[in-house]
Formats: structure tokens, sequence, C-alpha cells
């Protein structure tokens, strides 16, 4: 009876919600977002961006479904699949988001930002469609990444009597010293295969192809076999080799970095420089993993000069991540306003200057953001300036390039480091994989 009863209160409250979703006369908002609550400043997000939205939009009910690394990226790709976007998502201006560019899932934006007004409140390269994998302004950028950021720990280095390497034959001197004191080199996360293609390979092809090596590829002058490339792959190979990145690095998992590089496991790290935000004040804590006291002894600028290199004093630079609307949603709907309303709040100024105050975003898209008066940490300061340690800047192979094409490389890069493949192997199965991609479009 106590089982009978149960299961009837069960369905009477069922039906109870099933009634209030129906009376629910606001404008339902599906959105994917990238995000996990074990990053730094998550609650505060919560609180500032996504509540913030909801008590100043009382007609907008929206539905967040929450994401990060991997699951976000196999999630996208399911609902692109299934013709089943949500109305609102999280995307790259290419590389992991390159199928909804090139499929046209997502909504050109240019004629909202024409609009409203909004293209005097945002760089202009942020809001150049040639900077989209389809083409055209699919989605809204909340700044520039420089994916091969290079974390310095003068602190580590001086307890070992060392100074910054400036060249990386200096790199190489300096790694018998640190292994007798039990440090790594160069701390990397490469466990996870997109981190050496984004934050170090990509850089290293730039150096060795020089700018505009990829566009050779895509216009078929060029091939992934050509010296050039596997030279680079040959680089990488030889930083193991030389003990520059230890093996370790590969059983390294990406959320492992921060607290190795924090308690001085290693001398360098290599990551893009949103990571910096894993070292600063948790406003929601009140806690750094590297406390602004100490900051001072991190310098972050790029990777040392590299001989024998066509191009040095450079990085691998991409238009950051942003926010697009589904080309689902019908065309002057409620929700298609809705949709924009919270993508305008979302790279507003606004959010980018809690985002920038927090951590998230090293160079923001907006123009209209006083950053003299935020109170910023050193290594906030530091990955501010990033953009002046270097002079060149070159592409980030997964933002040009498709999964079939990147995907092979990535993998081939982690062999290359466990042994198991040659640089010449590795570019041969990069070039046959773009081969057939072409062959396939």
């Amino acid at each position: 009876m106590k089982r009978i009863i149960g299961f009837l209160v069960g369905i009477c409250f069922a039906f109870i919600l099933a009634g209030c979703e129906g009376n629910d006369d606001r404008v339902r908002l599906n959105v994917l977002n990238y995000f996990s609550l074990a990053t730094p400043g998550a609650a505060a997000e919560i609180s500032q961006v996504w509540e913030a939205f909801d008590r100043a939009n009382p007609n907008i009910r929206v539905v967040r479904e929450d994401a990060f690394e991997e699951p976000f990226h196999l999630t996208t790709e399911a609902y692109a699949a299934a013709g089943e976007l949500p109305d609102v998502l999280y995307v790259w201006p290419g590389g992991r988001s390159t199928t909804l560019h090139s499929r046209g899932l997502l909504r050109d934006l240019a004629p909202f930002i024409a609009r409203d007004g909004l293209a005097g409140s945002f760089t202009p390269v942020s809001l150049d469609p040639a900077q989209q994998a389809g083409g055209f302004l699919a989605m809204i950028p909340l700044g520039m990444t420089t994916t091969s950021a290079f974390y310095v720990n003068t602190e580590v280095l001086a307890a070992a009597g060392l100074r910054p390497a400036q060249s990386y034959a200096e790199l190489v001197a300096q790694v018998p010293v640190l292994r007798a004191m039990g440090l790594e080199t160069i701390i990397m996360a490469n466990a996870d295969t997109w981190v050496m293609q984004s934050c170090l390979f990509s850089m290293v092809a730039g150096r060795f192809g020089g700018e505009g090596w990829e566009q050779r590829i895509l216009n078929g002058t060029a091939r992934f076999t050509d010296p050039e490339f596997v030279n680079a792959l040959r680089f990488i190979q030889r930083m193991y080799q030389d003990g520059v990145l230890s093996q370790a690095t590969l059983a390294t998992s990406y959320g492992d970095t921060p607290g190795m590089f924090a308690t001085g496991m290693g001398a360098y790290m290599i990551d893009g420089d949103w990571r910096h935000g894993a070292f600063i004040t948790d406003t929601s804590t009140g806690r750094a993993l590297i406390d602004p006291a100490r900051q001072r002894g991190i310098q972050i600028g790029v990777f040392p000069t590299i001989e024998g290199a066509r191009l040095n004093n450079s990085a691998s630079v991409v238009m950051s991540t942003g926010w697009a609307m589904s080309n689902a949603i019908p065309r002057g709907s409620e929700r298609e306003e809705a949709a924009w309303q919270l993508i305008s709040w979302l790279t507003g100024r606004e959010v980018q200057t809690f985002m920038v105050g927090n951590g998230g975003l090293p160079s923001p898209s907006r123009t209209d953001i006083n950053m003299a008066a935020l109170s910023l940490e050193p290594l906030q300061e530091s990955i501010a300036n990033i953009g002046r340690t270097f002079n060149r800047s070159t592409v980030v192979i997964d933002s040009v390039f498709e999964g079939p094409i990147f995907n092979p490389l990535n993998d081939g890069l982690q062999a290359i480091g466990m042994g198991t493949q040659t640089p010449e192997q590795v570019a041969a199965i990069t070039q046959a994989a773009f081969d057939a991609w072409r062959a396939s479009r």
C-alpha cells in the first residue's frame, strides 16, 4: 500500500511539474556552455554572469547545459549530427567547431552588430569574418588567444643558480642541473593529445615553416611531408631526446599541471595564455594557487630562440572562443531576439570586465573596458602584456585544419614522444589524412 501511494504521489507531482512547464510563458533558450565547477571562479561566474542575466531578463528562461574539455566537443558534434543544436552555444572560430561553421549551422551575426551599432565597441579583428572558418561572422569572439605561452618560474631557476633561457641551447644546458634537483625542465600535460599540437607544436611549425605555411598546404603548393614540416616534427623528437620534455609529460593530465608548476616541480611550463587564471585569486574562495606576493617571480612570454628556425620571437595565436546562435532558430522570432539578447550580454562590456578581473579573459575583444580601473594581480598584468613579447604570430593548427587532419597529427605527436613513430611517419600519416579529407569534399 505504501508503495502504491508513493507511486501515485510521484505521478501527481510529475503532472504538477508538467503543468508548471506548460504555463511558463517565458521564451525558452537552450544553451550549451563550456564550463566546469572545478575551475577557479566558477561560482562567481554563475552569480555574476548567468544569474545576473536571469534577474535582468525575467521574460527569458535559460536552460543551460554545462560540459568541459573533450565531453563538450563530443556533445557539440552529437547535436550537430542530429541537427538539433542548442539555441545559443559556446564555439571556437574554427578547429573543434569547424563542422558548425562549414555546414552553415550558425546564424550570421553581422546584421545584429550593424543593427545595434556595436562595431565600434569591438576590436576590428574580432569582427573580421575572414578570421572564422565559415567566412562569415558566425560567433562573437571574446578576445585573442596566445596558445603557446611560456611560463617561467624565476624562483626555481634562481635556486638552481640559473637564469631564464634565451635560446633552446641554453634550455638544453639547464636540463642536467634541474634533473639533479629532482625537477622537470618543462611541465606539460601531454597525456591530453591536443595540448602538444595547440600549445607547442603549432608555434614550432610556424617557426620552421614561416608565416603562411598553412596556406601553402591548403592551396597545394606545399605538403606535410616537405622538409619544413618534417623538421618541425624532428624538433619535438629532439626535445624528448634532450630531456627538455620528459616522457613523464606523456602521462600528465591537463588538470595536474597548475599544481605542479605552482609548487615548483619544474622551472618552465608551456600552456595557453588562459592558464594563468588557474594561479590567481579565486574570487569565490579568496585563495590563489600562487599568492600575489609570489607572482612577481613568474614571467610569461614565448618559447626561446630555436637555432635553424626560419623565424623566431613568434607565438601561435588564434581568435578566442565566443558565442554563437543556431541557424535553426526561426528568423524574426521572439526566440531569435532572446538569443541575441543573451549573446549581447555574454560578450558585453559588463561580462568581459568581470572575466578580465576574474582571470578568464587575458585579451578582451571589447574596446570599452576601463582596464585602469581594475585591480589586477601581477600574473594578470603579465599576461595582458604577452603580445609585447613577440613580433610574429602564426596559426594554431586545429584552427585552420579540420579534425580528420589534426586528430591523426595529435596522435602522431604523442607517438613521437613515446618513440613508436618517427617524424617522417607522422608527416606521411598527416598528409594521407589531408589527401583523404580533400577527396571527400
